[in-house]
C-alpha cells in the first residue's frame, strides 16, 4: 500500500512540474510594470512646487507646518487640496512611450517639433533633499497625450494629458478661497460700525455669553448658524493685493463689519467687510486680516453678524444644562411640586394619584420653548420690580435638579404684570426685565391636578359583562355573551353590530385623557354636562361599575368633554378624538 501511494504522489509531482513549464513556455506573460516617470517622487515628501506658465509669471508655494502657502508671485494663503492633487498625480504619473536620445537626434528641430524649445508649462519640485525639473512640451496629435522632458533624463516621454488641468495659469487659481481658516473657536467679538460685542463660550456647558455692552446668555443657536456660515464662505473674486490702495472705496476704512475669531488667549483669524461692488450688490468686498488683498464675497455670508445687541442675546428664558428633577410652581391659583420618584417616574406632591411623564415632559419643553418679545430693561432698580409687578411676583417656577434640595435650583422664574399684549418676566439670576407674549404663557398648566397621569382606566373587554347607555330618556342595556357576541338585556331591543361594539368596548378599557380640564367638578353644566347627554355604564364581571359622562362636542363633534369619578372626586376631561368617534358610532341611543 505504502509504495503505491508513493508512485500516486510521484507522478502527480512529475505532471505539476510539466504544467508549469508549459505554462511559462507557451502562455503570454503578463505586461511587465510600469515605472513612473519620477520614481523618487513622494507626494507628502514634497516641500516646494514651482509652477512657470509660458507666458505668465512664476507661481511658487512651500509647504510650512503642514500647510501650503504661496511665496511668489505674492504671499498668501494656498489651496492645499489643489496642490496635493498635483503631486499626488505626478507621483504616479507613467511615460506610455519613451523617445530616446538618438530619437530626438532624428529630428531636424526636435525641441521646436515636441514643444520643449518653449514649453507650456516649466515644473519645479523639492522633496527630501531631491529636486526635480520638467519641461510640458506639446500634445500630441489626437490631444490626450503631451510630451515631457525630465531634465537630467536622457530623451523624452509621452504621457496622459489628463493630469494638465491640475496646473494653475496664474496665482489666482492656487489662492485659497477662505474667507478664514479658523479651528474651533471660543470666543469672538462683532464689530459693526461703532458698536462692538464680544462673546465667550463657557467651557462647562459649551453656551455662549455676551461679556460686552453688557453680560448676558447670548443666542448659541444663531452664532452658531453664522459661524457655519463664515467658515463655509468663499472668495468671489479677487480685486486687488496692492498695499497702497485705498481702503476707503471699498468700505474697509473703517470696515463696516468686522469678526474677529480666538480660541484660548489666541487670535486666529478676522474678517473685514465693506460696502457692495456698484454692479453687484449680492456681493460685498471684504479683507482678510493680515493680508492685502481685497476679494469679493456673497453679501448673504454676512447677514448672521450684522444687528444690534438684542439681536444677539438669548432670546429663551432658560435653556436646559442639567436634567431638571423637581418643578415647583407658586402662584394665585395654588401651589405644587412635581417630583422626580425614578426613572420615567414623577409625582405631584401631596397626591395620590402619579403623574403623567409625557405631560411633565411637555411641560419642560414648553418652558424651554418661550421666546422673548422684548427685551424691556437691563438696568432694573427696587422701584422697578415693584412697578413692574415683581414684588410679590404673580407667578413662580423654579426647577431644581434633585428632588426635595432647595440649594439645587437650576433655574428660578419670575412672573410679573400682565399686560394687553405681553407678560412680565425676569430670572432670579438675572436683572433683567423680559416680555413674554400672553399666548403663550396661557399655555403653562396652573394646577397640580393638570398633570395627574391621563389613564383613566384599565380593563380587557373579556372582564366585562355589560354596558348601560342612558341618552335622550332612554335606556338600552347590552350584555356580552361571548368573544364577539352581544345581545339586548331583557327590555332592550335596537340593531346590534357585535365586531365593532366588541372593539369600541375594548378601546374604552384603555381610556387615556386627552388632557384634564376640572377636578372637584360641582357645576357640571359649566361643561355641558346635561341630563339628557350620553352617559355609560360599565359593568364588570367582579360586580365593579364605571360611570362616563359625556358633555360639551369640541372640535366640530370630533370629540366631546367628558366627565367620571376617581378616587371620590369628579373629575373632567377631554375625550380622545379617535375613541370618540368609535363611542357616537357605536354607544349612543337616536333621539325617539
Amino acid at each position: 500500500m505504502k509504495s503505491k501511494a508513493t508512485f500516486v504522489w510521484f507522478v502527480f509531482a512529475v505532471a505539476l512540474a510539466a504544467g508549469i513549464w508549459l505554462c511559462q513556455k507557451f502562455l503570454p506573460a503578463g505586461p511587465p510594470a510600469i515605472a513612473p516617470l519620477l520614481p523618487g517622487l513622494r507626494a507628502a515628501a514634497l516641500t516646494a512646487v514651482q509652477i512657470s506658465p509660458a507666458g505668465a509669471r512664476e507661481i511658487t508655494a512651500v509647504r510650512t507646518n503642514g500647510a501650503w502657502q504661496l511665496v511668489k508671485p505674492l504671499a498668501y494663503p494656498a489651496q492645499t487640496a489643489a496642490i496635493e492633487a498635483l503631486a499626488g498625480a505626478l507621483e504616479k504619473l507613467a511615460p506610455a512611450t519613451r523617445l530616446t536620445a538618438a530619437d530626438l537626434r532624428g529630428h531636424e528641430n526636435a525641441d521646436a517639433d515636441f514643444g520643449f524649445e518653449n514649453p507650456q508649462f516649466a515644473i519645479d519640485l523639492a522633496a527630501g533633499g531631491q529636486t526635480w525639473h520638467l519641461l510640458v512640451g506639446k500634445k500630441t496629435a489626437p490631444g490626450d497625450q503631451v510630451f515631457i522632458r525630465v531634465v537630467g533624463l536622457d530623451g523624452a516621454f509621452v504621457t496622459d494629458a489628463g493630469w494638465l488641468q491640475r496646473l494653475p495659469h496664474s496665482a489666482d487659481e492656487w489662492r485659497d478661497t477662505a474667507l478664514v481658516a479658523a479651528g474651533p473657536v471660543d470666543w469672538l467679538v462683532i464689530t459693526n460700525g461703532t458698536k462692538a460685542m464680544e462673546f465667550r463660550r463657557d467651557p462647562t456647558n459649551q453656551l455662549w455669553r455676551m461679556i460686552r455692552p453688557l453680560a448676558a446668555r447670548a443666542d448659541g443657536a444663531r452664532l452658531a448658524a453664522a459661524l457655519e456660515q463664515l467658515l463655509a464662505g468663499h472668495v468671489v473674486q479677487f480685486v486687488t493685493d496692492d498695499r497702497r490702495t485705498d481702503l476707503s472705496g471699498y468700505g474697509l476704512q473703517p470696515a463696516d463689519l468686522d469678526v474677529w475669531l480666538g480660541r484660548g488667549n489666541n487670535f486666529t483669524a478676522a474678517i473685514h467687510v465693506g460696502m457692495s461692488p456698484p454692479d453687484n450688490p449680492a456681493l460685498v468686498y471684504a479683507q482678510r486680516e493680515g493680508w492685502n488683498a481685497v476679494v469679493t464675497a456673497g453679501k448673504d455670508t454676512f447677514l448672521a453678524w450684522r444687528g444690534s445687541v438684542n439681536d444677539f442675546r438669548d432670546p429663551h428664558l432658560l435653556t436646559p444644562t442639567a436634567p431638571v428633577a423637581e418643578i415647583e410652581v407658586r402662584g394665585a391659583m395654588g401651589n405644587f411640586t412635581l417630583q422626580q420618584r425614578g426613572p420615567g417616574r414623577w409625582a405631584v406632591a401631596g397626591e395620590k394619584f402619579p403623574a403623567d411623564l409625557e405631560t411633565v415632559q411637555a411641560y419642560l419643553k414648553l418652558l424651554a420653548s418661550l421666546r422673548v418679545s422684548e427685551f424691556v430693561k437691563d438696568v432694573v432698580t427696587a422701584t422697578d420690580l415693584q412697578g413692574f409687578g415683581f414684588t410679590p411676583p404673580a407667578r413662580q417656577i423654579i426647577l431644581r435638579g434633585a428632588a426635595g434640595d432647595t440649594n439645587s435650583v437650576l433655574v428660578q422664574l419670575l412672573f410679573g404684570n400682565t399686560e394687553t399684549n405681553r407678560v412680565l418676566v425676569k430670572r432670579g439670576d438675572e436683572d433683567f426685565i423680559y416680555a413674554l407674549k400672553p399666548a403663550d404663557v396661557a399655555q403653562l398648566p396652573e394646577h397640580g391636578w393638570e398633570f395627574r397621569d391621563r389613564c383613566v382606566w384599565s380593563f380587557s373587554e373579556t372582564n366585562v359583562a355589560r354596558v348601560t347607555l342612558r341618552q335622550n330618556g332612554q335606556t338600552r342595556e347590552l350584555v356580552r355573551t361571548g368573544n364577539n357576541k352581544w345581545s339586548f338585556g331583557p327590555t332592550s331591543q335596537g340593531i346590534i353590530n357585535p365586531p365593532a361594539l366588541e372593539e369600541t368596548v375594548h378601546r374604552l378599557g384603555e381610556l387615556i385623557a386627552a388632557g384634564w380640564v376640572a377636578r372637584h367638578v360641582t357645576e357640571p353644566e359649566k361643561y355641558g354636562l346635561k341630563p339628557d347627554n350620553l352617559s355609560l355604564t360599565i359593568e364588570l364581571k367582579s360586580g365593579e361599575k364605571l360611570g362616563l359622562d359625556f358633555g360639551a362636542e369640541l372640535a366640530q363633534g370630533r370629540t366631546a368633554l367628558a366627565a367620571v369619578t376617581l378616587d371620590g372626586e369628579r373629575w373632567a376631561f377631554v375625550f380622545p378624538p379617535a375613541l370618540y368617534q368609535f363611542v357616537a358610532a357605536y354607544l349612543t341611543l337616536p333621539p325617539t
